[in-house]
């Protein structure tokens, strides 16, 4: 079984929006603080999005921070595509799954509650082959690492998250901090995974 098929569909969205945030943002790779965009569009109103909303941690309020910082137009080192193959993760494949299970325009769409103000739609540009930082693959790998270290069957949300927290890179930390410690939110995620074991 490769790590893809071990994502749940959510991890699988995430990872589509947070390419989809990327090009929004007009990122030339997906970065980590783009994978938790993603999670905590895909996690919105369940456990992991209820906890994270609670610290005042939200899609809108991280895409805020990071146009407001400048990191979306921070030229980011050049990677192919290809690497994230090599750990297992073909983004065609992931579109594939995502609209297969929620249908043929559930990429082009808003999720619930956010306001679709580009008049080309929600991903105004075609999903195509957008690398990612070596900081958003190794957060992916960590995630992994976080399941195989509980010895849980599925990448889950929580998994990916803390990956997240556990590659912390500086785009992260600077959208996480003003509301919770890295520390502390690690600490909320793990136990939700013990609650939902």
């Amino acid at each position: 079984m490769t790590m893809f098929e071990r994502f749940t569909t959510a991890v699988r969205s995430a990872v589509v929006l947070a390419q989809g945030e990327a090009k929004d943002l007009s990122a030339p790779q997906i970065g980590p603080e783009h994978l938790l965009i993603g999670l905590l569009v895909v996690e919105e109103g369940s456990p992991l999005g209820a906890m994270c909303a609670d610290v005042g941690l939200t899609a809108a309020g991280v895409r805020g921070d990071l146009v407001r910082g400048g990191v979306a137009d921070r030229p980011l080192d050049a990677e192919d595509a290809e690497a994230l193959r090599s750990i297992g993760i073909d983004l065609d494949a992931v579109r594939e799954s995502v609209e297969a299970s929620f249908g043929a325009d559930a990429l082009d769409r808003p999720p619930a509650g956010v306001e679709d103000t580009d008049r080309r739609g929600w991903f105004s540009r075609r999903i195509g082959h957008t690398p990612f930082t070596p900081e958003g693959k190794k957060a992916i790998e960590l995630g992994l690492r976080e399941a195989l270290a509980r010895k849980d069957s599925e990448i889950r949300s929580e998994h990916l998250m803390l990956g997240l927290l556990r590659g912390a890179g500086r785009d992260v930390v600077a959208v996480i901090e003003p509301h919770v410690a890295p520390a502390e939110l690690r600490r909320r995620v793990v136990a939700l995974l013990d609650r939902a074991a």
